[in-house]
């Protein structure tokens, strides 16, 4: 059992730094765990494509597209790719629907004051043979797309958002002033999306975040309230501590782009505004916008429910989709269920945190052994005692026959433990991105994102098939910068999928491995977005477009992550 004491709830930037630093040293040691009983076939490291390949794996193909990459990659059992789908923009998440056709988020290269890790903001079908057959975009200086999409059955698919609340509606809401970005508040949002011909959509159910909060700050606010006498609404305030000082420190995660970068012209102008955000004297980094950061959706249609991954609270959520848009401003769209951090609630102490910073939940399917529980990636970065390490965990939740979940009158949502998990705490470490997948045969597929470690777990937890992404990105942001923030972590992966035989998207094909296979690419060196600015100004002259720069209306809207 490990220790699941709880350290104080930190954002997102802080918990990046931590993880970061951390995880080199576990990066070092993660060579190929001992292969399962049975005939093997294993590649020397360094580890690049197939290292381990048993007869316990399950029979199909892994589904994936490299963070930094316009390309969508499925391969087989051997690590051989056995088709591709072209895009024009680095993924978000990606779903292979029954007719072949690859539904795919992409970062939007125009994306306009939106500067986090998980942008995406476009939307695409892409057939079987590669044609773009619907590309749709939700991206302004108002609202964009991030992260994670979900296909219905209907046809329709589900996706998360960012809206933008000004500082004066933060504070009318009961934001603490120190608490307010200079960009506002980035609240999210869900939306059910139905394509239509022409490149066109319509949105035919929305769930916001901003009308289910509570707060107990400001009396004469909005949504003042005891948080523990509303477990189903979320509070403005979640605790948080900012430990870091050092500017060294702080410059590195401004390089990740997981803070927001400097304004010095604003910070001359207003020394007084900086100082309240955190900077100035203080060395202290700005309050990030985005402060629940959820990064998966996943849609249950016997439930007529939605699961999400809220990171910076530590919590899952699920809420109910049976329910109109405009009831779902209401108390019906209150939270159904919530598990990992009841102190979040007002129903727990520190020590009852049981997830950090987790990513992927998702419910196990219908037909599967344990049907309707719950997987996720919990990231586990900044664990008490100092120890970070990775899990997976399948949680069977107080599911009741009416589609609502039981809880003790004073006390949080249950279970108090999960029903099964998988961890290697001295060599398994993924400090962001990630996710997990049960399979019919009851294995489990990871993707240990940073690393681009896509591997295969039997119940027991033993290594049955394991590969390592061996495909370089291509993408950059129209500054030269890369379209997501992953540092060192050149080869990462969001999330990976397993496409069983009988899937019906390959009913009928001929999946052969291509020849030639697809080539590894070249590691880029991604350019530094205010010295490409710099030194495009001074050979260009200011006011000019320069080749790839995306010209003058996105000049303050440079992404560096």
């Amino acid at each position: 059992m490990h220790d699941t004491r709880l350290r104080p709830l930190r954002p997102y930037w802080v918990q990046v730094l931590l993880v970061l630093l951390a995880s080199i040293a576990t990066l070092a040691g993660c060579g190929s765990p001992d292969p399962a009983a049975g005939d093997v076939t294993e590649t020397e490291t360094p580890p690049a494509g197939l290292v381990l390949d048993t007869p316990q794996a399950a029979p199909g193909y892994v589904l994936f597209s490299p963070l930094l990459s316009s390309t969508t990659y499925l391969v087989d059992r051997q690590g051989r790719a056995v088709h591709t789908w072209e895009s024009d923009y680095a993924p978000a998440g990606l779903y292979l629907l029954d007719d072949g056709t690859l539904l795919r988020a992409g970062r939007d290269p125009d994306a306009l004051g939106f500067k986090a890790g998980g942008v995406s903001g476009i939307v695409q079908k892409i057939a079987w043979d590669g044609t773009v057959t619907w590309q749709w975009k939700l991206s302004n200086e108002k609202e964009i797309l991030h992260h994670d999409i979900e296909p219905m059955p209907n046809g329709n698919f589900l996706a998360i958002g960012w809206e933008v609340k000004s500082r004066e509606e933060a504070l009318r809401a009961g934001r603490e002033p120190e608490k307010i970005a200079e960009q506002g508040l980035w609240p999210d949002f869900v939306v059910e999306v139905e394509p239509l011909p022409d490149n066109e959509a319509r949105i035919v159910w929305r769930w916001d975040v901003w009308d289910h909060l509570v707060q107990d700050r400001d009396q004469n606010a909005d949504n003042y309230g005891d948080r523990a006498e509303h477990p189903g609404r979320i509070d403005l305030n979640p605790a948080v501590v900012s430990p870091l000082s050092d500017p060294e420190q702080i410059e590195q995660l401004r390089a990740l782009g997981y803070i927001p970068e400097e304004d010095d012209e604003d910070d001359e102008a207003d020394g007084e505004e900086a100082s309240d955000d955190g900077e100035g004297d203080s060395e202290e980094p700005e309050i990030a916008p985005d402060f629940l950061h959820i990064n998966a959706i996943a849609y249950h249609p016997g439930l007529d429910q939605i699961a999400l991954s809220v990171p910076e609270t530590g919590e899952i959520w699920i809420i109910d989709h049976g329910i109109t848009t405009e009831e779902a401003r209401g108390p019906a769209g209150d939270l159904l269920y919530r598990w990992g951090n009841p102190r979040i609630y007002g129903k727990g102490d520190e020590s009852a945190q049981r997830l950090f910073y987790q990513h992927d939940v998702k419910w196990i399917p219908e037909g599967f052994e344990r049907a309707g529980n719950l997987t996720l990636f919990n990231n586990g970065g900044g664990r008490p005692g100092g120890k970070s390490f990775s899990e997976v965990l399948e949680l069977e939740p107080p599911l009741t026959a009416d589609g609502s979940y039981s809880r003790e009158a004073d006390g949080p949502w249950g279970p108090a433990e999960p029903v099964w998990s998988y961890s290697e705490p001295e060599s398994f470490f993924a400090p962001f991105i990630s996710g997990a997948q049960r399979l019919a045969n009851g294995n489990t597929l990871v993707c240990s994102g940073p690393q681009g470690r896509l591997f295969e777990v039997d119940p027991e937890g033993a290594v049955v098939w394991e590969y390592y992404n061996p495909y370089h990105g291509n993408v950059r942001n129209r500054d030269g910068s890369a379209p997501q923030p992953v540092d060192q972590f050149n080869m990462a992966v969001f999330r990976a999928a397993h496409v069983a035989l009988d899937h019906p998207a390959i009913a009928g094909r001929t999946l052969a491995p291509l020849d030639p296979q697809p080539s590894f690419g070249e590691p880029l060196e991604y350019e530094d977005a205010d010295e490409d600015a710099d030194s495009d100004e001074r050979e260009a002259g200011a006011g000019e477009d320069t080749p790839g720069s995306g010209g003058d209306e996105h000049g303050d809207d440079e992404d560096d992550e």
